[in-house]
């Protein structure tokens, strides 16, 4: 397997070489400079597609712009027309990267990268799981993914798992039986990391609890567990680093852009400052001082086939106030713009406030594995669990208790226990959804 990784992003076109040298030059700024750097990469992109992005020059609607708080912010509706009336002046399908988003947002869409740009990403990532002694080109990966199951898409991700040295296990059936076979793999194999989504693998922590094993015991070789796409609870994340033996790393990213944040080994969830520029912003666009709650706005710093500037990216966040420009610090993911309850008093709430409150309560035997909560009705709320046993009456009570205290009173909840929850395609599982229009 040696270098095999790094071969392949050559011989699909990416320029590591250069884009690992330009990413080594970036971390080299000193503190007093980078608040430079980030101005010049800013004006640069935003002049480039001014002067090579049609697209993006109808979205502005000027060929100058001399204050960054005068551009406007970019949606996914934004992006919901072809791709190649998107792109600028040079680039066409065939000489960038192209790629699609989850849909999990409910706006899907594709986008593309120039080559130096998609090289960057790598060197990005590369950097920070080598932060725990990762390399991608020889340690073995665990994945918990989803896989298309078309027979052409799911050939070309298992052959991308060859060249990433992984193991994929489907996510889409964690039975206990299932379970069992993926024990024995981790028996059998000599796994590095662990690498997927957050739900998948708490779940398989969940198995390895009741079975009393701790992972490191059958695979010592095990270093780390990285959790991505969803997102990670303090209690998950105890629960899976008993389990496995091993430091849960927090991963946020996303694919039309970049890793946006890694937990380092200080346990800060450090954003990346090099590649992208992050902003939180309320909801007249003014830009939140660091500890403020608001909308997580991302500018692509280095993509020039396609702008991503002053992007919502639809999700909402506080960075730390110990922030610093080259080192800013996540403080807190709380969800996505468009998981937000509104209730009969008019209140809203992010609906992973049903979630947490729930979770708490709800898990505390150990008799449930997973739930989500649905919302139906403006008072209602559905929430499908999978256990072993249904809920009793009074945990029941205790759950309408806590929401009533942590929200208002007057809502309906009703429990419907499922064999197993439904998930998305790409086998993400939304803890929460809105289902009113």
């Amino acid at each position: 397997m040696f270098n095999l990784f790094n071969l392949s992003l050559k011989a699909n076109g990416f320029p590591m070489k250069e884009a690992t040298a330009e990413f080594e030059k970036i971390q080299a700024i000193s503190d007093a400079e980078y608040e430079n750097y980030i101005d010049l990469k800013r004006k640069e992109i935003v002049d480039y597609h001014l002067k090579n992005n049609k697209s993006y020059q109808e979205f502005v609607g000027k060929s100058e712009i001399e204050n960054w708080n005068e551009l406007p912010i970019m949606t996914k509706k934004e992006f919901q027309k072809p791709l190649s009336e998107r792109l600028s002046t040079g680039f066409t399908i065939k000489n960038v990267y192209v790629n699609k988003t989850s849909g999990s947002s409910g706006d899907p869409f594709v986008f593309a990268k120039d080559k130096f740009c998609h090289a960057l990403t790598w060197a990005n990532i590369i950097t920070k799981f080598g932060w725990f002694n990762i390399d991608f080109n020889s340690s073995k990966q665990a994945r918990f993914y989803g896989i298309p199951l078309d027979f052409i898409g799911n050939k070309k991700e298992r052959l991308k798992d060859v060249l990433k040295n992984s193991y994929r296990f489907t996510i889409f059936d964690l039975s206990d039986e299932i379970l069992e076979k993926v024990l024995l793999k981790f028996q059998n194999k000599k796994f590095d990391y662990i690498n997927g989504y957050t739900s998948s693998i708490v779940l398989f922590a969940k198995f390895l609890q009741k079975k009393n094993i701790v992972l490191t015991s059958v695979c010592p070789t095990l270093k780390c567990c990285v959790v991505t796409s969803e997102m990670l609870f303090e209690e998950d994340k105890l629960l899976m680093e008993k389990q496995f033996g091993v430091p849960v790393i927090n991963e946020y990213g996303a694919s039309e852009l970049d890793l946006i944040a890694f937990q380092n080994p200080n346990d800060e969830w450090q954003v990346n400052s090099e590649t992208i520029f992050v902003e939180i912003l309320d909801e007249n666009n003014n830009v939140l001082p660091n500890g403020k709650e608001g909308r997580i706005v991302i500018t692509s710093l280095y993509n020039k086939a396609h702008p991503f500037i002053r992007y919502d990216i639809g999700d909402v966040g506080i960075l730390d106030e110990k922030s610093t420009i080259k080192k800013p610090i996540l403080k807190k993911l709380i969800g996505r713009t468009n998981d937000i309850a509104i209730l009969p008093s008019g209140k809203k709430a992010p609906g992973l406030t049903f979630y947490y409150v729930t979770k708490s309560i709800i898990e505390d035997d150990g008799n449930v594995k997973e739930f989500v909560i649905k919302q139906t009705k403006i008072d209602t709320f559905e929430v499908e669990y999978v256990s072993e046993n249904a809920l009793t009456e009074s945990q029941i009570l205790t759950i309408e208790k806590a929401i009533t205290t942590y929200l208002e009173s007057g809502l309906t909840f009703t429990f419907t226990r499922k064999e197993k929850l439904q998930r998305s395609k790409s086998g993400k599982l939304k803890q929460f959804v809105s289902m009113m229009k």
